[in-house]
C-alpha cells in the first residue's frame, strides 16, 4: 500500500527518489521520508508528514540532500499514528527518530507490509539493550537486522536472511548499511518489489511507474528472495544466501500512459481509456474470429472437465466476480460461487477435484487474493488468475493466467481495469460454453461479434457525459444514495455504489431490488436518491415496480437502461440511456454512467478524486 523507491548510481539520489515517490502517490500515504548516503558513515534522513510536497520543500527538491545512494518511502499508517517519528526511513541506532539531519546508524531501512510478531521481536531486542523511538513494526525489523549483523559478524545478505526466517507477516524491504556505501539491499515476502538496471544506475521500487522513465527492463523479485544493488548491477539471492538468476521483464506501456495527458484527473482519463482497454484485452483473447485461450493453457478439454467455479476477489474485482457468476452460469451451466478473498481461506474450502478457482486482481499483488490463491492450490484445486500486471505474484503462482491489457491505472478508484476484467470474464464464459457443448459455432460467432462491438458502444456512452455532470452537480449534497437492480444489474449496482461512496464520501448502498421490501425500504424518505439499473429485458418490469415503491415514499429516481426502454421515463425523474448489446454484456455499458456519476459528484464536492481519504490503490496487507 505504501511506496518504496531506491537508487544508487552516478547521479544525485534525492531528486530521483522524490520523482519516483510522486509516481506512487496514488497508492495512498500519510507521510514521507528519504535517506541518502554520500559515501560517508552518515546517512542524511529527512521526514515529513502530509503530502509529498512537504518533503520536497523541506529538501529543496532533493538538492539539499547530497549523495548518490538513497531510499525513499511514502507511508500509510498501520502500526503507529501518522507522525514524523513514525514515518520511514527507520534506523537501527538509539536516536529520536524525528528525521532532521545526519544519522550515524549501522542500518537504515524502509518497509511495506505488516510484521505480525513485532511485539515478540521487540521484547527480545529490548532485552539486548535496544531502545525504540517509534510505534512501528518497521523499526523492529531494522533493529533485528542490526542485531544479527553485529552479533554474528556477518554480511547484509546473511543478516537479512536470518531476519526473514524469524519474522512472520508480509514485507518489501530496502536497506542501506553503513559499512557498504553505495549499495542497497532488498527483500520481499508477499509485498511487491521490482528492480531496474540501466547503465551505471540501479533502481528499486514497489511499482513500475516510479522507475519507468529510467528503464523499461525490470526484475520481479520472487517471494522470500533478496537483491543487492550497486551502481549498474543487481545480484539476487535465495533464502540460503545462494546467488540465483532472475529473467528481466520488458514493460510495454510507456511513461506517458501514467500521466494525466491533459485531463483534470487520472480517473476521468482512465474512464475515457476504457474502450481501448477493452478493445486491447479482447484482441488478445480473440484470434481469427474465435475465442482462443490456449496461450493460458485453457484448452477445450480442460474447460470441459471443470465441474464448478469459485471466483475469489476483493473490492471491484469481487463485483466483476458477481457479474461472472450470472454470465458463467447462464452460458456454461456451471455452478459458480463468488467469495470475498478475505473470507475464503478462513473457511473449510470443500473444493472438489475438478473445481476451478478464479482469482481476479488488478495488481496481481492483493494480499487477501494471493493468500486465497495459495490456499486453493494447497487444497489441490486448479487456479486461474485474471490480472493486469505481467510478472506479478498472483500471475506467477496461478496455474493459468489471463492478462487484461488496461495499461497502468493510477486513480485509486478503478475504472478501466474493472472493464477489462469484465471483458476477460465474458471471453472465458463463451469458451466454457463452447467447450461444454452449450454454444455452437453460430453462437460463438454471435458472441464474438457482440464483444467486438463493445468498445465503440462504450465510446457512445461517453459522449453523453455532460448530462451526467449536470445531474451530479444537482445531487452533490445528497446524504444517502441507493442503487438497485436484479441479476446482472445488481452486480453493476454494487460497483456503482462503491464508486459513489469511495470518492464522494456520500453514504451509498446497492441492493438486489427484490430485497427492498425486506427492510431496506424503511430508509427511503423524501428526496432520497434511488438509482435503478434496468438493462435486463426479462427483469425490467419487476425492477420498475420496485422503483415505483420507492417513489411512493418520496424518493427521487434515476433510471439507467438501454435504448428502447423509454417507459422508464414514466417512472424515473431522470433517465440515462446506453446502447443495446447482448444481455450478458450490458454491464460493460451500464457501469460507465455510474463511474461518471461518482466522478462528477466528487468534483462538485471539491474532493481529491484520485486519492480519496484512507484508501490505497493496491491493498498489499491484510
Amino acid at each position: 500500500m505504501c511506496g518504496i523507491v531506491g537508487y544508487t548510481g552516478s547521479r544525485p539520489a534525492a531528486p530521483i527518489l522524490l520523482d519516483g515517490l510522486s509516481k506512487l502517490e496514488y497508492r495512498g500515504y500519510d507521510s514521507a521520508g528519504l535517506a541518502v548516503r554520500d559515501g560517508t558513515a552518515l546517512a542524511q534522513v529527512v521526514k515529513a508528514t502530509g503530502k509529498l510536497k512537504n518533503l520536497s520543500d523541506k529538501t529543496d527538491g532533493g538538492r539539499a540532500v547530497p549523495g548518490s545512494c538513497g531510499i525513499g518511502h511514502t507511508r500509510w499508517a498501520t502500526h503507529g499514528e501518522p507522525s514524523q517519528t513514525n514515518a520511514h526511513p527507520h534506523v537501527s541506532g538509539n536516536c529520536s527518530g524525528t528525521g532532521s539531519g545526519p544519522v550515524e546508524s549501522a542500518v537504515v531501512g524502509v518497509h511495506n507490509g505488516i510484521i505480525e510478531n513485532f511485539d515478540e521481536l521487540k521484547a527480545k531486542l529490548l532485552r539486548h539493550g535496544y531502545q525504540f523511538y517509534s510505534a512501528t513494526d518497521t523499526e523492529v525489523v531494522v533493529k533485528l537486522v542490526d542485531y544479527y549483523y553485529n552479533k554474528y559478524k556477518i554480511g547484509p545478505v546473511d543478516a537479512i536472511n536470518r531476519m526473514m526466517v524469524r519474522v512472520r507477516g508480509s514485507y518489501a524491504l530496502a536497506m542501506m548499511f553503513r559499512d557498504y556505501p553505495g549499495e542497497i539491499f532488498a527483500a520481499r515476502k508477499d509485498s511487491p518489489m521490482i528492480i531496474g538496471v540501466d547503465g551505471d544506475n540501479a533502481y528499486l521500487a514497489s511499482d513500475v511507474p516510479a522507475i519507468l522513465k529510467y528503464t523499461r527492463s525490470v526484475y520481479y523479485i520472487g517471494n522470500m528472495q533478496l537483491a543487492r544493488l550497486a551502481p549498474g548491477s543487481a545480484t539476487f539471492y535465495d533464502l540460503n544466501g545462494d546467488e540465483i538468476s532472475i529473467e528481466p521483464t520488458e514493460i510495454t506501456w510507456d511513461a506517458e500512459a501514467a500521466e494525466k495527458g491533459g485531463y483534470e484527473h487520472f480517473m476521468i482519463k482512465e474512464i475515457h481509456e476504457q474502450p481501448a482497454a477493452v478493445r486491447d484485452t479482447l484482441a488478445s483473447l480473440i484470434k481469427d474470429g474465435r475465442i482462443d485461450l490456449s496461450a493460458a493453457g485453457l484448452t477445450d478439454e480442460l474447460l470441459a472437465s471443470v465441474t464448478s467455479v469459485r471466483v475469489v476477489a476483493c473490492g471491484s474485482a469481487w463485483h466483476v466476480g458477481m457479474a461472472a457468476q450470472y454470465v458463467l452460469e447462464d452460458m456454461a451451466a456451471l455452478p459458480v460461487r463468488v467469495e470475498l478473498a478475505s473470507e475464503f481461506r478462513y473457511r473449510k474450502l470443500l473444493l472438489d477435484e475438478n473445481a476451478l478457482v478464479l482469482v481476479i486482481s488488478q495488481s496481481g499483488e492483493t494480499a487477501d487474493s494471493l493468500a486465497a490463491l495459495r490456499a486453493a492450490k494447497a487444497a489441490g484445486a486448479r487456479t486461474l488468475a485474471i490480472v493486469n500486471v505481467v510478472g506479478s505474484t498472483i500471475a506467477r503462482e496461478a496455474d493459468s493466467v489471463l492478462y487484461t491489457l488496461a495499461g497502468p491505472e493510477i486513480a485509486v478508484a478503478t475504472t478501466k481495469a474493472y472493464s477489462a476484467q469484465l471483458a476477460a470474464v465474458y471471453a472465458l464464459a463463451v469458451a466454457f460454453g463452447r467447450a461444454r457443448g452449450l454454444i455452437d459455432e453460430a453462437g460463438c460467432a454471435h458472441y464474438v461479434e457482440e464483444l467486438n462491438a463493445l468498445p465503440d458502444k462504450m465510446e457512445r456512452v461517453l459522449e453523453d457525459k455532460e448530462r451526467i455532470q449536470w445531474f451530479a452537480a444537482k445531487y452533490a449534497g445528497a446524504k444517502d444514495v441507493f442503487f438497485i437492480g436484479r441479476g446482472l444489474d445488481y452486480a453493476v449496482s454494487l460497483e456503482g455504489s462503491l464508486k459513489m461512496k469511495e470518492i464522494s464520501y456520500i453514504h451509498s448502498e446497492a441492493y438486489a431490488a427484490g430485497e427492498l421490501k425486506h427492510g431496506t425500504i424503511s430508509l427511503i424518505e423524501n428526496g432520497t436518491l434511488v438509482i435503478g439499473v434496468l438493462t435486463q429485458d426479462d427483469l425490467f418490469e419487476k425492477t420498475i415496480s420496485n422503483m415505483v415503491e420507492c417513489k411512493s415514499r418520496g424518493a427521487y429516481l434515476m433510471g439507467l437502461t438501454g435504448y428502447g426502454h423509454y417507459a422508464v421515463e414514466d417512472t424515473a425523474d431522470f433517465t440515462v440511456y446506453v446502447p443495446r448489446a447482448d444481455q450478458h454484456f450490458m454491464g460493460s455499458l451500464a457501469v460507465i454512467p455510474l463511474q461518471l456519476l461518482g466522478y462528477y459528484t466528487s468534483v462538485a464536492r471539491g474532493l481529491d478524486v484520485d486519492k480519496p481519504r484512507n484508501l490505497a490503490k493496491s491493498v498489499t496487507v491484510e
